[in-house]
């Protein structure tokens, strides 16, 4: 067996347990997953059933670029899988993932970022409209991350795919809503 499927099904295990622990709260089973746990990141808010997200993703000696701010790719970690979290869990029932990612850096990361994250109620009507039309939907989200002065410093525009279960397309599994692993 090659080492990598064998060192794999550990952490699989690990995140199948985490994702069934009914005690752990969305924003714990967030922070927790492996990767995320790693960035350190604090979920600040997670209301509306997904709809509205904030997560804190320090800047540390991990996490800072040599030019003394956070790196990219830290930011483009955290920003890609929450708009298709959030839309696995309003829209149950549909394969949903991050079909394209674009980031613009306004201004460098030089202090703790805020990733922020919000679905309006219009937009949710707008992706509820197309699913019932045409059983699918290709939203993008305008998000952003914010230094500690409340300023954005990171434009990020998220575009997510929802289709139906087991859409010939997918390239992956589709993932269950109740589970972030």
């Amino acid at each position: 067996m090659p080492k990598s499927a064998s060192s794999s099904r550990p952490r699989q295990r690990l995140l199948g347990w985490l994702a069934t622990r009914e005690w752990l709260s969305d924003a714990r089973k967030l922070e927790w997953y492996p990767p995320f746990w790693l960035m350190r990141i604090r979920v600040l808010e997670l209301a509306r059933g997904w709809r509205s997200v904030r997560i804190r993703l320090p800047l540390n000696s991990i996490s800072r670029n040599p030019g003394g701010v956070m790196f990219g790719g830290f930011q483009a970690s955290l920003a890609d899988p929450i708009p298709a979290l959030a839309c696995a869990r309003i829209f149950p029932g549909y394969s949903v993932w991050t079909r394209g990612l674009a980031i613009d850096f306004d201004r460098g990361g030089s202090t703790d970022l805020e990733f922020r994250f919000e679905m309006s109620t219009s937009q949710e009507a707008d992706i509820r409209a197309e699913l019932a039309a045409r059983g699918r939907a290709t939203p993008t989200f305008d998000c952003g991350y914010y230094l500690t002065d409340g300023s954005r410093c990171t434009r990020v525009r998220n575009t997510v795919a929802i289709r139906p279960r087991g859409y010939d397309g997918a390239t992956t599994p589709p993932a269950s809503p109740d589970s972030l692993g």
